[in-house]
């Protein structure tokens, strides 16, 4: 039955998805049908896309109240731990957005193994609906830089350097939380998922790096409208007027208060 659902319902869906792209607007190139395929599953887990970029502006916050709690209080740790610890509950990350987004990424990377797993060399094999056309040939070369079908150190390395890149920035921008394990996460992710990606075919570098792409891409998208809310603030704060010219009385008294 497990054997069952994983063909029918996981394995046959994808693959049939995967050619009817490569049959369109892949070029013919399984490498660019492979990114598109990617892009089609980002857009299905955008509301889970929404909420890590939430969290992740949560946890920027986070790491600002910290930065405060340490100058207004900077002698008491453990009163300055209790109220850090308050503010956490009250912020209400959700991380279970980001490793549901992650573990259906992942379920996609092992069905794209199986199906490079079979091969492309006997297309004719394929179990394609009746609706999808089958090629005579699957073109694996990606522009002619390397075959995803193939291992591949430089596609392995570029992923890992992203990553890495990746890292650095989201960790600044947390700079009063980091510690010195994330500084170890900092080195030896990105070296672990350089060795996992180099014993795999390179399509999953693909898939990993056209998926972190797409995620930077969310950020700076979330960026540019937080930027340009802060900007509508400034500008109604400004047009405002001034609280000093509507006090009753002595203006003075208004500022001393």
């Amino acid at each position: 039955m497990l054997h069952t659902f994983w063909v029918t319902i996981l394995y046959e869906p994808l693959l049939n998805v995967l050619i009817g792209i490569y049959n369109t607007v892949g070029a013919p190139n399984l490498g660019v049908a492979v990114i598109w395929l990617t892009v089609i599953i980002r857009l299905l887990l955008l509301p889970l896309s929404f909420i890590e970029e939430r969290n992740r502006e949560r946890y920027n916050d986070v790491a600002r109240k910290w930065q405060e709690l340490e100058k207004d209080i900077p002698s008491d740790i453990v009163l300055r731990r209790e109220i850090f610890k308050k503010y956490l509950k009250e912020k209400h990350v959700s991380p279970w957005a980001r490793g549901a987004s992650l573990g259906l990424q992942l379920l996609v990377l092992v069905l794209l193994y199986q199906v490079f797993i079979g091969g492309f060399q006997a297309p004719e094999t394929f179990p394609l609906y009746s609706f999808v056309t089958r090629p005579e040939i699957i073109v694996t070369s990606f522009f002619g830089l390397f075959d995803i079908a193939e291992r591949n150190a430089i596609a392995a390395l570029v992923v890992a350097v992203f990553l890495f890149i990746t890292i650095v920035i989201e960790q600044r921008e947390r700079k009063a939380i980091v510690t010195r394990s994330h500084l170890y996460y900092r080195i030896l992710f990105p070296a672990f998922t350089f060795v996992a990606l180099f014993i795999l075919p390179s399509v999953k570098s693909v898939f990993i790096l056209t998926s972190m792409l797409f995620t930077q891409v969310l950020h700076v998208i979330r960026l540019s409208i937080s930027h340009l809310k802060n900007q509508e603030k400034a500008i109604k704060k400004a047009a405002e007027p001034s609280t000093i010219l509507t006090q009753e009385g002595d203006p003075w008294q208004a500022l001393r208060k």
